[in-house]
């Protein structure tokens, strides 16, 4: 069985991460995993470049954490998948299958409202999942809902309470939407709990990934850790 994180931040690129590329993928390499997936804060979300910069500068500073992550993988002898968490006022989703060369060609996706963007990602082959939809919490001034819009949702967030993890499983279940997994660690080793998905066979790309998930062929898993 292999296993991979599925929802991870690093810094310096995502603002409210704690942990580096390097601290978090030596994190993931000490516990078995064959991979993970970097999905830092896009720039319309808790992303800490200049925003002053023009767009395809701000798209070069994102991308830094994960070019970097594909040397250290290298080195430590894990996978690295790039993936992105996009933002709408505390609403997020988690997309898997664009790169770099599509979001510098894309400047027009920072002018679309969330629905619009959302159906052109997928309509440009993304996988579409909503993070911790039900999250509450002081900067959320309502809970928002894209059914339409997703191919997921992610009924497991590590660090989510049961209650909106419960809640985020009956909404995919009315809806007929995948369930996910994901640690939505920032912290590398300080972060007591885990989840994400794991395969029989290794996954090879971020495509890869997207065949095997909407085609029925991960799992998904959650872990309590000892206290970091």
């Amino acid at each position: 069985m292999f296993k991979y994180e599925t929802h991870l931040h690093t810094a310096p690129v995502s603002k409210c991460a704690r942990a580096t590329v390097r601290e978090s993928l030596e994190f993931y390499k000490n516990l078995g995993y064959d991979g993970v997936f970097l999905t830092n804060h896009f720039i319309d979300g808790n992303f800490s470049g200049d925003r002053s910069l023009s767009y395809a500068d701000q798209i070069e500073f994102y991308f830094s954490d994960y070019e970097s992550a594909l040397e250290i993988g290298k080195e430590l002898g894990i996978k690295v998948f790039f993936g992105a968490e996009i933002s709408y006022a505390g609403t997020d989703f988690l997309v898997y299958g664009l790169d770099k060369k599509w979001f510098l060609s894309h400047p027009e996706i920072m002018k679309m409202r969330k629905s619009e963007e959302l159906a052109f990602l997928m309509q440009n082959g993304a996988l579409i999942i909503q993070a911790h939809p039900f999250r509450e919490g002081s900067y959320i001034d309502h809970i928002r809902l894209f059914p339409r819009l997703v191919h997921g949702v992610e009924v497991i967030n590590a660090c989510r309470t049961e209650l909106e993890n419960e809640m985020a499983k009956l909404y995919a279940e009315k809806y007929s939407l995948r369930f996910f997994a994901g640690s939505d660690n920032h912290r590398a080793h300080l972060q007591t709990a885990l989840a994400g998905i794991c395969t029989d066979e290794p996954i090879s790309s971020e495509l890869d990934f997207i065949e095997k998930y909407l085609g029925g062929e991960t799992k998904l898993f959650s872990v309590k850790l000892s206290e970091g």
